[in-house]
């Protein structure tokens, strides 16, 4: 198995334990996304893998006029059971969409354009993300898994446009980021042949936080502290931040190219 439909596997996975934790809930408990629903989470998916598809299967069609929130007050005129039709839809068809692409195709969307593999990376990231939202709601606690390598993968590599984002120079030697997966296997995002100044150690958990950096790796050199401090404190709390890396140990190697 490549390392995309590795990828595509592990978005079906999620999904399927999103699918396990809707079963039997309460569609209209509140999450601790402010004024968002378990329903309103589900329907804000659904909506954006339709989305998805349709900037593969019609190009030109990505809709830039959209607010989220008008989204989902248009999606609460469907009944819970609907949204969750449409949700299991539109996962399926992007899944099926995605599975033929060339994990280096660059797709448009809401930011700069991304390649499929980043896209994927990002929709589990999403469903993820979600997730935690409606298990918060439901008082559940989940088990963590491998999967949050590709939670982390996007962080990693989106930070140099989290820094554009808010006119911040982005720093000029590279971050190297260490996680600990909840198998204990290590996981590092560092690109080969470049010099690292910085280094942090946090464990999975820190997926669910603005920012992957935690803390300093003692020992380090002042210089070292001042460049990791750049990224630790300017935290970004946008609607679930990116993450990104290079995972090694027993998991498959990215080609530093899939990205962007």
């Amino acid at each position: 198995m490549d390392f995309f439909a590795e990828l595509l596997a592990d978005l079906r996975a999620e999904t399927a334990d999103l699918e396990a934790l809707l079963e039997g809930a309460d569609w209209e408990l509140p999450t601790p996304a402010e004024g968002w629903t378990a329903r309103d989470q589900v329907g804000h998916l659904a909506w954006f893998d339709e989305a998805a598809t349709r900037v593969v299967t019609e190009p030109g069609s990505l809709r830039t006029d959209v607010s989220v929130d008008d989204l989902v007050i248009e999606a609460r005129a469907l009944r819970a059971e609907a949204v969750h039709a449409w949700f299991r839809t539109a996962r399926a068809r992007m899944l099926e969409t995605f599975a033929t692409l060339d994990p280096r195709t660059r797709l448009p969307w809401y930011g700069p354009p991304m390649s499929a593999a980043s896209f994927a990376t990002a929709r589990l990231m999403e469903t993820w993300a979600h997730g935690q939202d409606i298990a918060d709601a439901l008082g559940v606690t989940r088990t963590p898994t491998a999967r949050l390598r590709h939670v982390a993968t996007l962080g990693v590599r989106a930070m140099p446009y989290g820094f554009a984002v808010r006119g911040l120079p982005a720093p000029r030697d590279p971050v190297r980021v260490e996680l600990t997966m909840p198998d204990g296997t290590p996981w590092t995002a560092a690109r080969k042949g470049r010099r690292t100044w910085c280094a942090a150690r946090c464990s999975a958990s820190a997926c669910s936080s603005p920012s992957v950096v935690t803390s300093p790796t003692p020992g380090w050199s002042p210089r070292a502290r001042r460049r990791a401090g750049g990224w630790r404190w300017r935290r970004r709390s946008p609607a679930r931040p990116a993450r990104a890396g290079l995972p090694q140990g027993r998991f498959r190697a990215i080609p530093d190219d899939l990205f962007g």
